[in-house]
């Protein structure tokens, strides 16, 4: 099954995490097939805290991939925020 999920990058006490679509079989920070946005939560000053695709994750999500829960709220926080 395709996923949307999280993958952790970053450094210690500052992480940064790409959404990324990618086979459920596959490691949490492992290969994926797509990156599709970022969240920064930690995000300060100008930094850019949420960047999301919207048309990919559309695409992706027509073709059956599942998002997760996270994935999930954060792209209904982007929507909200762009509307």
């Amino acid at each position: 099954m395709v996923v949307i999920r999280l993958a952790r990058g970053g450094a210690k006490k500052r992480p940064f995490f790409n959404i990324v679509v990618t086979d459920s079989r596959i490691r949490r920070d492992g290969r994926f097939i797509e990156r599709v946005g970022f969240y920064n939560p930690v995000a300060s000053g100008g930094e850019q805290p949420l960047r999301v695709a919207f048309d990919r994750i559309d695409y992706w999500a027509g073709n059956g991939a599942q998002l997760s829960p996270t994935v999930a709220r954060l792209v209904e926080q982007a929507k909200a925020a762009t509307a």
